[in-house]
C-alpha cells in the first residue's frame, strides 16, 4: 500500500493544522501544511495529493462570518482545481472552521448550483454563545467511504457558529436520501440529545455531512483533538485504549485514500 499525501491547508487565523498535519501523519499519511496564498500560487500541487483537508480556526478572525472569506477565496481563486480534485477521486474534510470555509466555497453543494442558491449554512449556536466542551458523535450510514455507521464516540467541539441549518424541510429530506448527513449529536448512551448534548441547536442533530459523491466530507467537532488516549480528560476513568477515537477517523480516511476498502 503507498503511502497518501496530503495537505493541511491553512488561512490566516487558523490555529488547528498542526494538531491536525499530526492526526493524518499518525494514521499513515504523508503531510504538509500549506497556506491557501502558496497553494493559490502553486495550485498544480494538487495534482500530487490524495487528500486535502481544511484545518480548523478562526480564519481572517471570523469577521464576517466564519469561514466565509476562506470560503469565497477558494471558490474565486480555486474552484476548477478543487472540484478536478474530487472528481478524480481526491478526498477533502473540513474540520469546524474548515466545514464552515467548505460550505462557503460550494464543495459541498452540486457543482452546477449558485451561492445564492445554497440551502444550508452554519449559523450562530442558539445558546448565544461559544461552545467548547466534549459532545459524543454518533455515525451514520452515508456515502461517505470512510464513515461506519452506528459507531458512537467522544470528540470536542470549539465554536460559536456551528448550528447546522437548512431552508427547509425538503431539504433536509434530500440530504437523507441522498446519504449525505454522516454524523449526529447524540447523549452519551445514544438517546436524542438535549442542550449541551446537541451544543449548537443543529437541525436533526447533524454535526457533519458529505457531497453526493461522499468524497467532501465537512464537520463541526475536531477529530484530531482526540487522537491520543490522553486527550479524553476523564482518560484515568476509562478502559484502557491504544488510541484516542479520533485516530481511527484518519485511520480510515487514509486507508480509502490508499485503495483499501474500510
Amino acid at each position: 500500500m503507498s503511502t497518501p499525501r496530503a495537505m493541511v491547508l491553512r488561512a490566516a487565523g487558523t490555529n488547528c493544522d498542526g494538531e491536525t498535519a499530526r492526526a493524518l501523519e499518525l494514521a499513515g499519511a504523508r503531510a504538509e501544511v500549506w497556506h491557501l496564498e502558496r497553494l493559490a500560487a502553486e495550485p498544480a500541487r494538487l495534482e500530487q495529493l490524495e487528500i486535502l483537508v481544511l484545518a480548523g480556526g478562526f480564519s481572517h478572525g471570523d469577521d464576517v462570518g466564519a469561514g466565509r472569506v476562506w470560503g469565497l477565496d477558494l471558490r474565486l481563486r480555486l474552484a476548477e482545481e478543487l472540484w478536478a480534485f474530487v472528481e478524480r477521486g481526491g478526498l477533502v474534510l473540513g474540520i469546524c472552521n474548515g466545514f464552515q470555509a467548505l460550505l462557503e466555497s460550494g464543495l459541498l453543494a452540486p457543482r452546477d448550483s449558485e451561492a445564492a442558491d445554497r440551502e444550508v449554512a452554519l449559523t450562530a449556536n442558539t445558546s448565544n454563545h461559544y461552545e467548547c466542551r466534549w459532545v459524543t458523535l454518533e455515525s451514520a450510514e452515508c456515502a461517505c467511504p470512510w464513515i461506519v455507521g452506528g459507531e458512537r464516540w467522544p470528540v470536542p467541539v470549539a465554536h460559536a457558529e456551528g448550528r447546522f441549518a437548512v431552508a427547509n424541510e425538503g431539504v433536509l429530506e434530500r440530504l437523507r436520501a441522498a446519504g449525505q448527513v454522516a454524523l449526529r449529536y447524540v447523549a452519551p448512551d445514544g438517546s436524542p440529545p438535549d442542550y449541551p448534548a446537541n451544543p449548537n441547536g443543529s437541525v436533526a442533530d447533524i454535526a457533519g455531512i458529505c457531497d453526493a459523491t461522499g468524497r467532501v466530507l465537512g464537520l463541526m467537532p475536531h477529530p484530531e483533538r482526540n487522537v491520543s488516549p490522553w486527550h479524553h480528560p476523564h482518560w484515568t476513568r476509562l478502559e484502557a485504549r491504544e488510541a484516542g477515537e479520533g485516530l481511527e477517523f484518519f485511520r480510515r480516511m487514509v486507508a480509502v485514500a490508499a485503495g483499501v476498502a474500510v
